[in-house]
């Protein structure tokens, strides 16, 4: 798997996570599924991070997000 990929689906989750969690503190519950959701967002972008050379800049990350999305829609 490509770094790029697994970086895109780290970020993917950490957004789809933020709802999860602001659910389940107004309900009053515990936050399970988001902090499962969120263990595994961070683990993934660690990954792509650590196994790219020379790794990430914050400012490259939306331009590598829409190379990997036009790369798999087309």
């Amino acid at each position: 798997m490509d770094a790029d990929l697994i970086l895109t689906i780290g970020v993917a989750l950490f957004i789809v996570t933020i709802p999860s969690l602001l659910s389940a503190f107004s309900e009053g519950e515990p936050p399970r599924v988001g902090a499962i959701l969120l263990i595994a967002a961070m683990g993934l972008v660690v990954t792509a991070v650590t196994t790219k050379p020379g790794g990430y800049a914050f400012r490259d990350v939306p331009g590598i997000m829409l190379d990997v999305t036009a790369r798999y829609i087309n």
